[in-house]
């Protein structure tokens, strides 16, 4: 019994004659006997050889072959009698299993690992581009109200005195003297402050 040599083309005629009149190499269920024969292929018959090509589409469906039924036995007890396996190189290829066998669709493992890399590479480019920004500075108005000793007292001079007060963060604005009944005046100096500089104001009676 055999096929002959299932790598060549006169084996592969044989093979679809065979399958020509059954569905599998043995009984009516696909079982280990399937297995070995579509293992000692070295691909796909030929699309002229329907019947082969019809069962090997059907039996690369499985991709648990190794639960298929039965025990798997050497090529030259399957087939037609009067011929014999001379198929090269007949044992399974681990390697064609293990092709099989991949997923062609990816893993939700490598997917989620995709995804965490991506993740952590996208808050690095964040942080690095907030590490960058300027920080926005925000400031304080205050509005100084400057009284005189009494009314003799030289407003633009006290003006300059509370204008040499120096500190980084301190801006001078504009300042507006006012008179009230006896010619008592208050000047009001506004001055800006950055937030990032404390400044304490001690009043006196």
């Amino acid at each position: 019994m055999g096929f002959g040599d299932l790598r060549a083309a006169s084996g592969l005629k044989v093979l679809n004659g065979f399958l020509s009149e059954r569905s599998y190499i043995e009984g009516y269920v696909p079982s280990q006997a399937d297995v070995a024969v579509f293992d000692s292929l070295s691909g796909a018959p030929p699309a002229d050889l329907v019947h082969a090509l019809r069962w090997y589409h059907h039996i690369l469906s499985y991709s648990q072959r190794s639960s298929l039924p039965g025990v798997k036995k050497p090529l030259g007890q399957y087939g037609p009698p009067g011929l014999a396996d001379t198929t090269s190189g007949s044992a399974p290829s681990a390697a064609k299993e293990e092709d099989d066998d991949i997923d062609l669709f990816g893993s939700d493992e490598e997917e989620d690992e995709e995804a965490e890399r991506l993740k952590e590479e996208r808050l690095a480019q964040y942080a690095a581009k907030k590490s960058k920004k300027p920080t926005i500075i925000a400031k304080s108005s205050l509005l100084l109200d400057v009284k005189p000793w009494d009314d003799e007292t030289d407003m633009k001079q006290l003006e300059a005195l509370v204008r040499s007060i120096s500190m980084e963060g301190l801006l001078w604005g504009q300042c507006e003297c006012l008179t009230y009944i006896h010619t008592y005046i208050h000047t009001y100096i506004h001055t800006y402050i950055h937030t990032y500089i404390h400044t304490y104001i001690h009043s006196t009676g």
